[in-house]
């Protein structure tokens, strides 16, 4: 299924940065992973550095599916409010996975440190404005639970979100743990770094069908050869149903769009060029560009098919436009690019991340959400632990069961 629709900024900015074969002869790992978009680029890069012997195969050419369709806001926020998280699964767990998420911001900086370039890696500030006056009595309530959580965040009233950012909104939160990133570019030299620790990277390569012995999996593709591997991870977002058996998230669309440079006499477009998105839901969330640009996204709908998502494109993008416009009167964009993508929302806003069942070797990386990224390095971190052998607690909050 194509899982994004329209003209996608990120690989049409960076080119075509590397080519991978597809797999043409039988292969045999420690790890195979399936998937080798931003959540598999990742896993393939915390394995090889752990010094597994890793296979990375993918049905596209790498870094094409929903990554390519990714705005890479990375937040510490989950799509779910920590107030109403905690209702859900407990106040200890959703602080925990409020600050997993936040850890993973930072470990993106130091991924991008030790890479040929920093990815358009920036730190940045997140503001969640209210989108109405109620949704600022609403906030009141979650900045009492972040700051309990020991998570650093500003409450602002309308009068000082006016003044500090030029928007109006009844309310805000503001908290300085965010970042953007560039995925297309992030995935491109983390599979290079991968292999050039020995691991091996094939797209155009899919995988039919899974068989599990008594020490090994073996993985059939559509070209004939297979790939034989202690452990399968398996990080293809939605398609994951494939191997589960089962659906766990709904499948929406988001729209966006990224305008050409904006000129600037000095500064950002915005003050402080933070990230910005809102209360109301489905959101609209927007960010800067290291060239400059605005990329604004939103108007999320349910998905159905790849057709009908590519015919409501024109619309959406007149409506980000608009909503741009209301939001930000100053900025006068021209559009230089519009796509849409297709992701997995779960009714927690949580990540899957484990196995389908205890003790299983065959592993899911299913960072599902607003929340994508963030989720995805915590996966490579906590998956490659408990390939290890390696007991990881924090995997209880994620797991597929739940």
């Amino acid at each position: 299924m194509d899982l994004r629709s329209g003209r996608a900024f990120w690989p049409l900015t960076n080119g075509l940065m590397y080519t991978y074969p597809p797999l043409a002869e039988p292969e045999q790992a420690d790890v195979l992973v399936i998937g080798a978009g931003i959540t598999g680029a990742l896993l393939a890069d915390a394995l090889s550095e752990a010094g597994l012997n890793t296979v990375v195969v993918d049905r596209r050419d790498a870094g094409f599916g929903s990554t390519s369709a990714s705005t890479a806001l990375l937040q510490y926020e989950i799509d779910t409010n920590l107030v109403d998280l905690s209702a859900m699964i407990g106040q200890r767990d959703a602080e925990r996975a409020y600050h997993l998420c936040r850890e993973a911001t930072h470990r993106v900086r130091t991924l991008t440190a030790g890479l040929p370039d920093d990815c358009g890696f920036k730190a940045r500030g997140s503001l969640y404005y209210a989108s109405t006056k109620k949704d600022a009595r609403m906030l009141r309530d979650e900045h009492a639970a972040r700051t309990q959580a020991g998570l650093n965040v500003e409450y602002l009233d309308a009068r000082a979100v006016k003044a500090r950012f030029g928007i109006t909104a009844p309310a805000a939160l503001f908290s300085r743990d965010g970042a953007e990133v560039d995925p297309y570019r992030l995935t491109q030299h983390l599979l290079q770094r991968a292999l050039g620790r020995g691991a091996r990277v094939y797209d155009r390569t899919t995988v039919t069908r899974l068989d599990e012995g008594r020490r090994l999996l073996t993985a059939h593709t559509d070209r004939g050869a297979r790939v034989q591997a202690r452990w399968v991870v398996v990080a293809t977002g939605y398609e994951a149903e494939t191997f589960l058996g089962r659906r766990l998230a709904q499948l929406k669309n988001s729209y966006a769009l990224a305008t050409e440079p904006i000129a600037q006499t000095e500064g950002e477009p915005w003050p402080e060029g933070c990230l910005i998105w809102e209360t109301a839901r489905p959101y609209l969330y927007a960010r800067t560009t290291q060239d400059g640009r605005v990329v604004v996204g939103g108007e999320d709908d349910p998905h159905h098919n790849p057709a009908r998502r590519d015919r409501a494109l024109v619309a959406k993008q007149k409506r980000l436009e608009r909503r741009l416009e209301k939001l930000l009167p100053h900025l006068k964009p021209e559009v230089a690019f519009a796509w849409a993508g297709t992701f997995g929302e779960t009714k927690d806003g949580l990540a899957y991340i484990g196995p389908k069942t205890k003790g299983e070797r065959l592993l899911f990386a299913l960072g599902y959400g607003g929340n994508g990224i963030t989720y995805s390095v915590q996966a490579a971190r906590l998956l490659t632990a408990c390939i290890q052998g390696r007991a990881e607690d924090d995997l209880r909050i994620f797991r597929l069961n739940r």
